[in-house]
């Protein structure tokens, strides 16, 4: 299935009207999940781990949602949360119009049906002293459901749906690799039809030529029995063929949610764009020539003491003194396109006080020499000069400009597959 098709098909909660709230399947406002730290004798509580810090979405019947960021941004939590397999800090999760968010284990039995998960773990998610036969129609079992033919006609079909044999019915976990491990949690996941699926890395464990007959057989499932993803994936590529819309996270916030195609034709936040970067392109006709690959320098920071201010601003090659005080909010600056983000890319900036500085990070960050940075930290840009109108606000925002620059050009390049993907 195409990005273009499964787009046009997509409805935003901007575009959308008020009679279509019926539509809408998942809903999540301001949703947190902290992880506490304890230390010593009586375990008093000295800190937290925000894994998700205040996240808003929603998500359609029907659509799919794909969840992309660095690892240790929080997509696995959310995903998690979402599902209640763990209980939210904060926030409200609603389900066809039902507060979910603090249901007990027994109110959230019969749910249990509609929300489904794929784990990113095939080894741990499978339990290795029970049967392919014995874990797939564990659903069943626990639901009371009775299928047609009976649970082992059922589960064998399964199997064979995910492209293994209905023979491996009394086989074990241990017998199969990774791949076909992820294809059993599938089975199971898909078991009982549900309404929402929530796949964290479901094709990460698979080979290239396994991905694209999971992706595909997702999508097929999709048409025929009405489902709704949430996919959590690092392959970009993957989440755009699959998905209507993307969100993507950094430290435990949302920092760009847009249509699949206006997201990767024109990211507007800057740590979206290194991501899109990252992305190879399978053009032999490119070899040797040199991409337009933008590398973030410095860690990623702890998500015990995130930054104040936007928190991307720390990697940020446009960062300005509002990025380290002002959180950007999550607005729509176009038509399906919502970003957090006071400077983004391909749009009229919302700090024009500290054009200086921006204009001054931006030229440096396009150069490639250290001393050429050096000299440009140094010497402001003439148009930013220009822009900025008065000689104080030059006064004040020039140092900055140096500090960003010259820190810019002393740092060590941190690994590039590790901090883009």
């Amino acid at each position: 299935m195409s990005d273009t098709n499964k787009t046009d098909d997509a409805v935003t909660p901007q575009q959308a009207s008020p009679s279509s709230d019926r539509d809408v399947l998942l809903k999540v406002e301001g949703l947190q999940k902290h992880f506490p730290i304890k230390k010593g004798i009586l375990q008093r509580q000295v800190g937290a781990v925000k894994a998700v810090d205040g996240i808003d979405f929603e998500v359609r019947k029907g659509e799919t949602l794909g969840v992309v960021g660095e690892s240790g941004c929080g997509k696995s939590t959310m995903g998690r949360v979402i599902t209640r397999l763990q209980d939210p800090t904060g926030g409200q999760v609603t389900f066809e119009g039902q507060d979910i968010t603090h249901l007990s284990t027994a109110k959230m039995r019969p749910l249990r049906r509609d929300i489904q998960m794929i784990f990113q773990d095939p080894y741990g998610s499978l339990n290795p002293r029970h049967t392919i036969g014995s874990i797939v129609s564990a659903p069943f079992r626990l639901q009371g459901v009775e299928p047609e033919g009976g649970v082992k006609k059922e589960v064998q079909r399964l199997l064979e749906l995910v492209g293994l044999s209905p023979e491996h019915y009394n086989r074990y976990p241990h017998e199969f690799s990774g791949g076909q491990r992820q294809r059993i949690g599938i089975a199971r996941a898909l078991a009982l039809k549900p309404k929402l699926v929530v796949a964290d890395e479901p094709v990460s464990a698979l080979d290239v030529s396994i991905q694209a007959q999971v992706v595909n057989l997702m999508d097929d499932l999709q048409e025929e029995l009405g489902l709704t993803y949430v996919i959590i994936a690092h392959d970009l590529s993957v989440v755009r063929h699959v998905s209507d819309r993307v969100a993507v996270m950094y430290l435990g916030k949302i920092v760009e949610l847009a249509d699949s195609s206006k997201l990767y034709e024109t990211p507007m936040h800057p740590y979206t764009k290194a991501l899109m970067s990252a992305v190879p392109v399978p053009d032999p006709g490119r070899r040797g020539q040199k991409s337009e690959r933008i590398l973030l320098r410095g860690d990623v920071p702890s998500p015990i003491a995130p930054p104040p201010g936007c928190r991307f601003h720390t990697r940020c090659w446009k960062a300005t003194e509002i990025c380290r005080t002002t959180e950007p909010q999550l607005l729509e600056l176009r038509p399906g396109q919502r970003v957090a983000c006071h400077h983004p890319e391909n749009f009229a900036d919302q700090a024009p006080q500290d054009t200086v500085l921006l204009s001054a990070a931006k030229e440096a960050s396009e150069l490639v020499g250290e001393a050429v940075l050096e000299d440009a930290g140094k010497t402001p840009a003439p148009e930013a000069e220009a822009e900025a109108g008065t000689g104080a606000v030059e006064e004040t925002t020039a140092p900055e400009a140096k500090t960003a620059t010259e820190a810019a050009a002393t740092e060590e390049p941190a690994d590039e597959q590790g901090d883009q993907i």
